[in-house]
This record gives structure tokens, sequence and C-alpha cells, in this order.
């Protein structure tokens, strides 16, 4: 999947593609400072080999951490929203923030500023209707994807494939995305005793989201019409939904949408490329690890080329089968020489990856084979060093929260865990 070194990037701005001296200029001032400036060459020609759309120059990028900050951001893009309101998520909760999410969306339609809703059908399966009807009275256009009941369902109806997104667009200009659904369980952060506290008690989430103003937020616009278009949505109300994006920043984004309909998962071939290509570290953070043959191949390999491997994982869980089934590859990874680590004093729920420090991935995608296979997914692609180095950070605090697992301990597990491992791998397709 290597792009041949005769063939030039080809990177896109708000007014389409960039010239070569552009091009160039934009890639130069991103390797400036690196000690092997062929280590982002490399992976900038994967990911525009792969991604499956543009490489946009010119955005701004904020990395957004845990359920309090995420929140305030979208709040105040709502707030300000003019045009339309785009929201697609997988879990939208008839809780305190769910509710909160509601009203302001009502508020802004009344406005005149058109809101349409995607929701999953599983994921949001336990919400009254009554909670999704005060939006369609409100004047909000609403879509349940893949509908559990077969009455409702629509041609093509496959109950096993699910809409894991979480994506906010706000007037085609501004785009959230993460890990982060509409739900009262990211009312505290997760890093300070103080914020861990949340209504009702129980762990704090830690997640990650992006906020992405530029012209990348227009491909991230097509993936959320795409799937209403897909999924048989009322024709949408007349909008600017995709305008002409002008500059705001210094990223390369790449918008990532995989979706089972595909024939392989765009997100995937894309992280184990870039987990082939890693010279000098991988560190992955994932909530669902089940990993399949070619990625453990691919992490194992890594670490055979000198490659510092580090995982962090969640050592408390909302689904014990995958936290089980991750398990049992433990032993594995370890006797190869990568490093896990376990999150404490919080759910880990993010899905971040940050490779050789100028290839980052923040999206929804966990690292098992329900995301690879059944999940409609998307994630954002960042290349260069200077968020990279965000992103660092933002490691390198969770790893101050979390235990390391060695081997030695791990062979000692109990026997009760060991059989857990054990009939949750039995499923681990399915989970």
């Amino acid at each position: 999947m290597a792009r041949r070194p005769a063939q030039p990037v080809q990177l896109e701005g708000a007014r389409g593609p960039l010239t070569a001296q552009q091009s160039k200029a934009i890639l130069d001032r991103l390797k400036r400072g690196a000690e092997d400036t062929s280590i982002f060459d490399r992976h900038l020609a994967l990911a525009e080999a792969i991604v499956g759309s543009p490489l946009m120059v010119g955005n701004k990028v904020a990395l957004l951490e845990d359920g309090p900050a995420t929140f305030r951001a979208m709040f105040t893009a709502i707030g300000n929203a003019r045009n339309h309101i785009n929201l697609e998520t997988y879990i939208i909760e008839d809780d305190e923030v769910g509710n909160r999410f509601v009203d302001a969306l009502i508020e802004k339609q009344a406005q005149g500023v058109q809101v349409n809703l995607i929701y999953d059908s599983v994921g949001s399966m336990s919400v009254p209707r009554e909670f999704f009807k005060r939006l369609t009275d409100g004047g909000v256009k609403v879509v349940e994807f893949n509908p559990v009941n077969p009455l409702t369902a629509k041609k093509g109806w496959e109950v096993n494939q699910r809409d894991h997104r979480k994506l906010l667009i706000v007037d085609g200009k501004t785009a959230f995305l993460g890990g982060i659904n509409i739900s009262s369980v990211y009312s505290g952060g997760s890093f300070s005793a103080r914020s861990r506290q949340r209504p009702g008690g129980g762990l704090p989430w830690r997640d990650t989201h992006l906020q992405v103003d530029g012209p990348v937020v227009g491909e991230f616009q097509k993936l959320f019409l795409a799937t209403w278009e897909k999924q048989k949505g009322e024709r949408l109300v007349p909008g600017d939904y995709l305008p002409q994006l002008g500059n705001r920043g210094k990223e390369v984004v790449g918008a990532v949408g995989s979706s089972p309909d595909e024939p392989y998962s765009l997100i995937y071939a894309t992280l184990i490329s870039a987990i082939g290509s890693a010279e000098t570290s991988v560190h992955l953070t994932n909530a669902y690890f089940v990993p399949d043959p070619q990625l453990l191949a691919a992490l194992k390999d890594a670490v055979q080329r000198g490659v510092d491997v580090k995982i962090i994982l969640p050592s408390k869980t909302d689904s014990w089968p995958v936290f089980y089934a991750g398990r049992s590859y433990y032993f594995e990874l370890l006797y190869a020489g990568v490093k896990i680590y376990e999150r404490r004093d919080a759910l880990l729920h993010a899905k971040t990856a940050l490779i050789d420090g100028v290839w980052s991935t923040v999206g929804s995608t966990n690292l098992d084979w329900r995301s690879f296979l059944h999940n409609e997914e998307v994630n954002a692609i960042i290349l260069g060093q200077e968020f990279g180095a965000q992103m660092r950070a933002a490691f390198e605090a969770d790893l101050a929260f979390s235990r390391p697992i060695t081997l030695e301990e791990w062979v000692q597990r109990s026997l009760s865990d060991r059989l857990k491992e054990t009939a949750a791998r039995i499923w681990e397709y399915w989970l």
C-alpha cells in the first residue's frame, strides 16, 4: 500500500488541490525540527494512499479531554449556529446531559437553524419514544439507524450493523468527533480527585474528543450526509451544508469514515500500515481491545524492530466479555515485549493512537472485531509534530494514572480470571 517515491503527495486546501510548491512549503514546515524527516515522509505517503479522502491543510484542531470540556465546547458551538446542526451519535441518553442537548437543539430549531439527528437503535435502545418525539415535535428531523424492530426496518437492514460514530457538525464549519456519547456518565473529569466527582457516583469516564475547524470539516459533512441518505432519512431542508471554508489553522487532517459496506475498514488499514511503518514509538489508548491476528502481528513485529510499543487499556469496564477477551491476549503481547498498562481511577473509553510522534488519530474506533467489521466509525488522522506533542502529553498523563502489567505478575493471575478469558474469547467476533 506504500506510495512509490516518484509520486508526490497531493494536499488540498480551502480552494482545492495545492500546487507542488505550496505542498512542499507546508511539508517542510511540518517536518522542521524532526530528528529524522523520513519518518514524517513515510507516514504522510501512507496516509495519503489509504485514508480514502483528501488530506486537507489549513485546519485548526483542539484536543478535548473528558466530558465537561467537550460538552462546554459543543454547547458553545450549538449556541453560535446560524444555518444547521447535524448530530450523529451511538448513544443519546434520557438523562441530565441528554435533555440539555435536546433543549439546546429545539431552541436552535425554533430560531430557524435546521437540526438533523441520527441515533443508533441499539445504542439508544433504552431511551423512551417520548424523548425523540419531543425533538420531532420541535421540528428536528430524526433518523433511527437500523431500527431493531424489523417492522420499521429499511431495505437492506442488518441488525448487526451499528452506527458507532460520534459526530457533531455545526454550520458545515466546525466538527466534533471522538469517543464521547451524549450521556451524563461523562459529567466528571478523570484526572483530579475533585473533578472525578460526578452525579450518582461511580467511576468517572476518561475519553478523548476533537474540535476541528477548517476545510476538512466538509469531508466529515459528506460522511453524515451519506449516512442520512443511506438510511433513507426524510428529505433534508435546503441549507448551506458544504460552505466554502477558508484556512483556520496549520494542521494537515484526513477524515476517515469506515463502514461495513466497504470491502475493508479504512481506519484499520490505515492503522495497520502506520504501525508497520513505525520507527520509534507506537502509543495506543483504547477502551475495547480484542486484536485480530494481523494487528497482533503488527504490534509484535514493531517491537522486534526496536519500536517502543505501549498500550493503555482499562482496569474497569462496562463490558466484561470484551474486557476478558482482550486480556486473553496479554500473555502473548507481554512475552513479545509489548508494554501494557491499565488505567486506574477511571473507566477508560478513549480511542487514540500516536505513532512516531507525527501520526495521530482520534475517533470512535475500538481495536476489536466489531469496530473493524460491523460498525460505522469515524476518525480523524492528524499529521505533524505540533499536534503530536499534545497527544504525547495526554498519553503521558494517562500513563501517570496507570498501572504497568508485568509478565511475571500475569502468569500468576487467578484461575477464575483465566476461565473468564477463555469463555470470552470464544465469542470475540460477536462482542
